[in-house]
């Protein structure tokens, strides 16, 4: 039972965790009064205890000092809440690493600039929202049969994952969205109405229509950003004054969440890609039918359209099939691999398939883009993974290859061993 002070601002995510957490615990956490972000945490006093000046952080009563939210919600909660046994608990922490690895990251890209934090890019955005709807189908499987995450009882996996997908339901996930994926639904429904789940979170109000494109600069209407203050608008929209530009200038830059921070803007650099010739095929056009059609119109659209002078058609096999254990961590193999050749979307495509079950399953894929060699020696940035995979250079002559990649493109078929198809990861 860990009792001490919280230092952190009550309307984030990660508080809510560690709070809810606490509930569990039996603890008396507390947040500290008169936190200010940006301020409180650079004091000497504070660094002196938590020398990186993240929050949240924890001070428990005996003077333990821990930060990292999944560590303070871990340490304040309770043995059930950690999980009944070795197993469960291995479990317990195996989630909380998917909700930083998986949902987090596409799930700020999503919802931080309808909170105002970031300005909306729409095709970061459409990125996101795809990472999301490949997480959400994970999670739909994984709980067809189940009512928790780990074991019969709810757990922390329960907690900080419902925690890590809260901003989503709340701002982004409109009915139609949602429809699609009832048992994650069901579950986070569930989460969230648990009596000690709901006195830290009150009554969560899903979203009712998809939102509406933000302004730039933080300007959306609605919801402000998390952890900061209202600011006074003038009632007609003008120019600043030479005056009032220079006080902008002069007013120091608001402070950085931990998840806002990883989420700074890194230094533009060089597209590999731009060194090889453009053609006619345009990539975001194909990308644009694929999302909105039908593949019995998205597929007559890529061989109408496509240049094979100037791009190519590439079949990959991974290599390690016979350690691939569950499903779910076969599918976070591919989706990692998409996280870290982020900077290929603009002039590449990807359709991967794992095709089987738990304990026997295969990952291939057929993968487009703009050169006739394979596009991971352009860059050391992408030369993480792909030595993980064997690939072939398809012909889209060859009537055999063709249909192949219809295959791999229309989701349909089974391996050349006859597993059944599980679930595809567009790269778009």
């Amino acid at each position: 039972m860990a009792s001490g002070t919280l230092y952190s601002y009550p309307d984030n995510f990660r508080t809510y965790k560690i709070l809810i957490a606490a509930q569990y615990g039996g603890g008396s956490v507390k947040l500290a009064p008169n936190f200010v972000v940006g301020q409180s945490n650079q004091t000497p006093e504070f660094l002196a205890k938590f020398p990186l000046g993240s929050v949240p952080a924890f001070e428990s009563k005996d003077g333990h000092c821990i930060t990292e939210s999944n560590a303070i919600a871990f340490y304040v909660s309770s043995n059930e809440l950690r999980g009944a046994t070795d197993v469960d608990r291995a479990q317990v922490i195996q989630w909380l690493s998917y909700a930083d690895s998986e949902i987090l990251p596409p799930a700020s890209v999503w919802t931080f600039p309808y909170l105002g934090i970031i300005d909306f890019n729409k095709q970061d955005v459409n990125n996101a929202k795809n990472q999301i709807r490949n997480v959400l189908t994970h999670l739909n499987n994984f709980l067809l049969a189940r009512t928790y995450l780990v074991g019969e009882r709810l757990t922390l996996a329960d907690v900080v994952v419902a925690c890590s997908l809260l901003n989503l339901y709340k701002v982004v996930l409109d009915p139609s969205f949602r429809k699609g994926f009832q048992n994650v639904n069901r579950w986070f429904t569930t989460i969230i109405n648990q009596p000690k789940v709901k006195t830290v979170l009150g009554d969560v109000k899903l979203c009712e229509s998809e939102p509406k494109v933000p302004a730039p600069q933080g300007k959306a209407s609605g919801d402000q950003p998390q952890g900061k203050k209202d600011k006074k608008k003038d009632k007609e929209p003008k120019e600043n004054t030479p005056k009032e530009k220079k006080k902008k200038e002069e007013e120091p830059a608001e402070e950085l969440d931990e998840t806002e921070l990883a989420l700074a803007a890194e230094p533009k650099s060089k597209d590999p890609f731009d060194a090889l010739p453009k053609g006619t095929f345009v990539m975001d056009d194909f990308k644009r039918c694929y999302s909105n059609e039908d593949v019995d119109k998205s597929i007559p659209f890529f061989w109408e359209h496509f240049d094979p002078e100037n791009y190519s058609i590439w079949f990959s096999e991974y290599k390690y099939n016979d350690e691939l254990k569950k499903v779910f961590m076969s599918c976070n193999l591919i989706t990692g691999m998409y996280q870290r050749l982020d900077k290929m979307r603009k002039a590449a495509f990807a359709s991967v398939i794992l095709f089987g079950k738990d304990d026997d399953s295969t990952i291939s894929g057929v993968w487009v883009w703009r050169g006739q060699d394979l596009a991971f020696t352009l860059s050391p940035d992408w030369q993480v993974d792909y030595e993980s995979y064997s690939w072939t250079k398809l012909d889209p002559a060859n009537e055999e290859h063709k249909k192949k990649i219809n295959a791999y493109l229309a989701w349909e078929g089974t391996d050349k061993d006859g597993r059944q198809f599980n679930q595809g990861k567009i790269f778009k």
